[in-house]
């Protein structure tokens, strides 16, 4: 019987998340203090007051999301991890919950990550979708065929549940990929409000800087096992860690089979860490016997 701790990534901010954390927690108001200053702006403004809109903005986003689910859990008492998981983005919080990345480090890398992928978004206009109620080989061989007919990209990118997955690429990719995915017989297949296609080959100019980065960091030895989206399956040493999280950038979110791949190796309690509940519905949706609980 093993404690899974996950984390949810970009997609499950709002406004006012972590504002409770602040107000009553000195620990945690000195971790925002601490991140207004890292980042140069004050993130913790747009997070408790800023609009919808304000906090869309991937540059603001991905250090929110990262930072309430930081907080959250170094704010828990007792915790202690066998394991640890995030989704895309939530991998970072993963690597300082399992004392691979310090907070500051941590923190920088997501910054340096969200900054480049909207540069990259602008670079190229792409976008997503969402696919219900379709195989993933379907899903994977419908992605191919575009490809190789047409040159358009269009890739899995988010194995979220079984009969969830998303795909990402250019926008004709995709349009075409959504009409043929709902002629296969998807119950929905529906472009999402995203700024570009994340998870996919058009994010190789970040990708580029953030290796620079990931590789200019000191990554510790993990006091557990991080699940790695890419690989989907426990990973310990801190080089392939490195490794896996630029290869993330550009290559898919095996979530399905990284929750597989936990619960085979004796996870019976997942707690979600940060905002929101969705990767709580995505678990139970992989295995109903699963203990749920979320900390936000």
């Amino acid at each position: 019987m093993k404690h899974a701790y996950v984390f949810p990534g970009q997609g499950s901010q709002f406004s006012g998340m972590g504002k409770n954390l602040y107000d009553t927690n000195p620990i945690a108001k000195e971790l925002f203090e601490q991140a207004n200053e890292i980042l140069g702006f004050r993130i913790s403004d747009i997070m408790f007051s800023g609009s919808d809109e304000d906090l869309k903005q991937t540059s603001v986003t991905q250090p929110a999301v990262f930072l309430h689910s930081v907080v959250a859990y170094k704010t828990l008492d007792g915790a202690k991890p066998d394991m640890v998981a995030g989704h895309s983005l939530g991998e970072f919080s993963a690597l300082v919950a399992n004392n691979t990345l310090s907070f500051e480090d941590a923190l920088k890398l997501v910054a340096v990550r969200a900054t480049a992928m909207q540069k990259a978004c602008e670079l190229n206009p792409s976008t997503m979708a969402a696919v219900l109620a379709l195989a993933d080989d379907k899903v994977e061989e419908i992605c191919g065929k575009i490809h190789v007919e047409t040159e358009e990209i269009v890739v899995p990118a988010n194995y979220n549940c079984p009969g969830q997955l998303v795909i990402s690429g250019s926008i004709k990719g995709i349009e075409m990929a959504c009409e043929m995915m709902k002629a296969a017989g998807a119950k929905r297949a529906l472009v999402l409000p995203v700024g570009g296609a994340f998870h996919s080959p058009l994010m190789m100019p970040a990708k580029e800087e953030l290796a620079a980065a990931i590789n200019a960091t000191a990554f510790n030895i993990p006091s557990c096992p991080v699940y790695q989206n890419v690989v989907a399956k426990a990973v310990t040493d801190a080089e392939a860690i490195k490794h896996n999280l630029i290869a993330q950038l550009t290559g898919a979110v095996k979530w399905t089979q990284s929750v597989q791949a936990m619960i085979a190796d004796g996870a019976t309690q997942f707690t979600e860490v940060g905002p929101g509940k969705v990767l709580q519905g995505l678990v139970q949706k992989i295995n109903k016997e699963m203990v749920v609980s979320g900390i936000s």
